[in-house]
């Protein structure tokens, strides 16, 4: 049997061109090499999102845009979280096995606890115990179909290796019941820049939407931020923002050819800003036809979403029962 391999991507925001770089496209890779399940992960942001218009919008939009970039639905196992309720009774069992130390160490509830401190707050202010018990659910996710790899930016790798110790606890207890997943750490995959240089993000609103309209994206790309030098100055190209992106959709030749011409002088910035865009457009286009049909008919989303789901179930239901007759839930 292949080994399994599982992404998650949460709904809280329409995708840009840093999300794809950084995660959609390596994500989509690995059909390749792995049987792979991809999941919209709705209940994660419930965490932060209790606007229920905001939520069900964003999940047409992450459903649409994986499908329009080539996630073939037929090939792989692609579903809503909230359709699979397995995840969440497996939740409750494995939160009985984590212990509360554990999740004092994640990085998300830490890094929200000591700036709560820093400001004189208690130290929970503003902390939901959704949030808390955030990386419970995401062993849920990863765990309940035996999953072999997780691919992971290095930010994200103790999301990983906490469902590693769970599931070690659980298998110590009841037998080798649970696959131990590995992070899949992706070499290639880097900080894409944003507009103003720093890491593109929705929370710093710095992003080029992917399938945004060309004028929007060409007023995006226009800001983005460059030194003062003239076109005629040398310029290192690993230092600019326009390069930065447009070294992922160049061809290997256009890419040389510009490097050279940023290291020898006579490349204005308003020059690589207007072929970044023509790439973008080329990249785009087709695709966006495709994404903006599916968003006009979200019943076809629905469709696959839940064909997706019956497979996802099929593929739990096994592990499920065992675990309950495990744990003493049944006979």
């Amino acid at each position: 049997m292949n080994r399994i391999a599982l992404s998650g991507i949460k709904p809280t925001g329409t995708p840009h061109i840093g999300n794809y770089l950084g995660m959609i496209k390596p994500a989509l890779a690995l059909v390749e090499n792995y049987q792979t399940y991809y999941f919209i992960a709705d209940y994660h942001a419930l965490t932060t999102t209790h606007d229920r218009k905001t939520l069900n919008h964003q999940v047409y939009e992450i459903a649409a845009t994986l499908l329009a970039l080539g996630l073939d639905a037929e090939r792989v196992v692609f579903y809503r979280q909230s359709d699979i309720p397995e995840i969440f009774e497996l939740t409750w069992i494995l939160n009985c096995f984590t212990s509360k130390g554990l999740l004092n160490r994640a990085h998300a509830y830490k890094a929200i606890v000591d700036e709560n401190i820093k400001e004189g707050k208690n130290p929970d202010d503003s902390v939901n115990a959704g949030l808390f018990n955030y990386p419970v659910l995401m062993a849920a996710d990863i765990l309940l179909f035996g999953t072999h790899v997780v691919p992971v930016g290095q930010d994200q790798k103790q999301h990983v290796e906490i469902a590693r110790d769970i599931a070690i606890a659980i298998n110590s207890n009841y037998g080798q019941i649970l696959t131990v997943p590995e992070p899949l750490i992706q070499a290639t995959v880097m900080t894409i820049p944003g507009l103003d240089g720093r890491k593109m993000s929705k929370n710093y609103q710095n992003t080029i939407p992917v399938f945004a309209d060309p004028k929007l994206v060409r007023k995006q790309v226009m800001r983005i931020v460059t030194d003062s030098k003239r076109p005629e100055d040398p310029k290192d190209p690993e230092a600019c923002n326009v390069f930065a992106i447009y070294k992922y959709f160049a061809s290997p030749a256009s890419m040389e050819a510009r490097r050279n011409q940023y290291r020898q002088g006579g490349l204005a910035y308003s020059a690589i800003k207007q072929e970044l865009c023509e790439l973008l457009e080329d990249h785009f286009a087709t695709r966006r036809t495709t994404y903006r049909s599916l968003m006009n008919d979200p019943d076809q989303i629905d469709r696959v979403l839940r064909r997706g789901a019956e497979k996802a179930r099929a593929a739990a239901t096994p592990l499920m029962e065992k675990l309950r007759r495990k744990i003493g839930i049944r006979r």
